[in-house]
C-alpha cells in the first residue's frame, strides 16, 4: 500500500489493487494497477467506502462501448484525500471527500444560471478518461486502463477532478454517507428540486430500491398524504412503509394496468409520479398514471436497453408534464454539504438503505446480489 504524498514532494504514480472489468458483463478481477499523480486541479484519493450502484451494473453489462475495456467501474464512494495536483486550494492531504459523478465547476453558463446542474465543464463523463486532458489515471502493463464516470471507485485509490470531489468532516461515517455521492441524492432531490412535491399531494413511485424509496423519503418528508409504491418486489412493501409508502401495487398480483389502479387511488390520477426502474417502457405507464391537467412525472431511472421513449401525444397534451433528473438536481459542492449535514442531524434516512456490508475481495458476490435484486445498496469496505 502506498503511503500518503508528503506536501513538500510532487505526488508520484502508486500502485494499488483494483477490480478491473475486462469485457462487458465479465467477473471483476482484482488487478495491480498503476494509478498516476493527480494533473492539475485533481486530487487522488485513498477510497475508503464505495456502494454499488444500478448504474454500475448497467453500464458493466452494457456493449454500447465494447472499446472502454479494461475499465475499472464505481462511482458512489467516500475516502480521504492522498495527494492534490497544481492548483487545487479547497483540498489538502488527509481531507474526507465524497467523489461526485458530476461536478461544479462554478464558472461555466449552467453553474452560474442557479437554474441547473450540467455543468459544461465537468458534466457526465461518458468516454472512459479525464475531464481536463481526455486521458487515463489508471494503466496497467503502461497500457491504459478506463475510467468510468470520471472516479472508479472499484480502486483502492482513485483519481478525481476536485470539481467532482465534495469535502465532509472526518467525523462522518464514511460507510453510509457515500450514498448521498449518488443514489440517496437523486431520489431525495427528485422529489425536492425537480418535483418540488407539495403538501397534501399524492405520489406514485415506479420501483422501490434505493432511489425510489428516496423518492419516497424525500415525499414523506414535504408532507404528501398519499405515497404510492409500485414494485414486482413483494418484499419491497415492508421496506417502503419505514421510507413513507402509504399504499403498495404488485404489478405481477394484478389484472388490470397498473395505471387504473393508480387512478382509483388517486381519484383519476397522482399528482407526480416517478419512474425510478430504468425502464423508458414504463415512462409511459407513469406519465397515464398521473392527473390530467397538472400531474408531472419525473424520470429518473437509466435504461438498460431501448432508450427512446413513446408516448401518446395526448398525454402531453391534457396538461400532463415529463421531466428528466440528473442527481436530482443538486450542485455537488454547493448543495451536497446542506444533505449532509441533515444526515448528521438524522433528518434524513440513509442507512436503511444499506441492506449488506462487503470486503472489497467480494465485490462479485455483491454484483451478483444486484443482479439477483436481494440487495438495496450494498457498501464495499476497503482494505485498511
Amino acid at each position: 500500500m502506498a503511503a500518503a504524498a508528503s506536501s513538500s514532494s510532487p505526488p508520484a504514480a502508486i500502485t494499488c489493487r483494483a477490480a478491473v472489468a475486462w469485457g462487458p458483463g465479465q467477473a471483476l478481477v482484482m488487478e495491480d494497477v498503476e494509478v498516476a499523480p493527480p494533473g492539475p486541479l485533481e486530487i487522488r484519493v485513498k477510497v475508503v467506502s464505495t456502494s454499488i450502484c444500478r448504474s454500475d451494473v448497467t453500464q458493466w453489462q452494457s456493449t454500447a462501448q465494447p472499446d472502454l475495456f479494461p475499465r475499472i467501474f464505481g462511482h458512489e464512494a467516500s475516502g480521504v484525500v492522498e495527494s492534490v495536483g497544481e492548483g487545487v486550494t479547497e483540498f489538502q492531504v488527509g481531507d474526507h471527500a465524497l467523489t461526485v459523478f458530476i461536478g461544479e465547476c462554478m464558472s461555466c453558463k449552467h453553474c452560474v444560471s442557479s437554474k441547473s446542474n450540467m455543468c459544461q465543464t465537468l458534466g457526465l463523463e461518458r468516454k472512459g478518461v479525464m475531464h481536463s486532458d481526455q486521458t487515463t489515471r489508471f494503466s496497467i502493463g503502461g497500457k491504459p486502463v478506463y475510467h468510468y464516470c470520471a472516479v472508479s471507485s472499484f480502486s483502492e485509490y482513485a483519481v478525481v477532478h476536485s470539481g467532482c470531489a465534495v469535502k465532509v468532516s472526518p467525523t462522518m461515517p464514511m460507510d453510509r454517507i457515500c450514498l448521498l455521492s449518488c443514489g440517496a441524492s437523486a431520489g431525495l432531490g427528485a422529489a425536492w428540486n425537480v418535483a418540488d412535491v407539495s403538501k397534501g399531494s399524492s405520489v406514485v413511485i415506479f420501483g422501490l430500491g434505493t432511489v425510489g424509496l428516496s423518492v419516497a423519503q424525500g415525499a414523506k418528508l414535504r408532507g404528501a398524504s398519499k405515497i404510492i409504491g409500485v414494485d414486482t418486489n413483494p418484499d419491497k412493501q415492508e421496506k417502503g412503509k419505514s421510507f413513507g409508502v402509504t399504499d403498495f401495487i404488485n404489478p405481477a398480483e394484478l389484472n388490470e394496468p397498473v395505471q387504473q389502479v393508480v387512478k382509483r387511488l388517486t381519484d383519476g390520477g397522482a399528482d407526480y409520479s416517478f419512474e425510478c426502474v430504468g425502464d423508458t417502457g414504463v415512462v409511459s405507464t407513469a406519465l397515464q398514471s398521473c392527473s390530467d391537467g397538472w400531474g408531472l412525472t419525473v424520470t429518473l431511472g437509466v435504461p438498460k436497453a431501448e432508450p427512446e421513449v413513446s408516448a401518446h401525444y395526448g398525454l402531453l397534451l391534457s396538461g400532463r408534464t415529463l421531466k428528466g433528473s440528473l442527481f436530482g438536481g443538486w450542485r455537488p459542492k454547493s448543495d451536497i454539504p446542506l444533505l449532509v449535514e441533515k444526515y448528521a442531524n438524522k433528518e434524513i434516512q440513509v442507512d436503511g438503505l444499506v441492506t449488506h456490508d462487503m470486503p472489497f475481495s467480494d465485490i462479485n458476490k455483491a454484483l451478483e446480489l444486484m443482479l439477483q435484486n436481494r440487495c438495496l445498496r450494498c457498501v464495499i469496505h476497503m482494505p485498511k
